[in-house]
């Protein structure tokens, strides 16, 4: 997995913890929806890089 990669998931996860905790605090099920939908999004690109990274060495 390329550090772009690592960096740009990672940073795709931090935003979705923020839109879940922003979500929450004002109440708005939408924001917290997309928030979590995020980090789920992001943690399923880290499992397929690290299963390519498997497969490479």
């Amino acid at each position: 997995m390329g550090i772009d990669d690592k960096i740009g998931n990672a940073s795709e996860e931090a935003a979705g913890k923020l839109k879940e905790g922003a979500g929450k605090a004002t109440d708005n099920e939408q924001l917290e929806a997309e928030g979590r939908g995020d980090q789920a999004s992001s943690k399923l690109k880290q499992a397929g890089e690290k299963i390519k990274d498997a497969f490479k060495s």
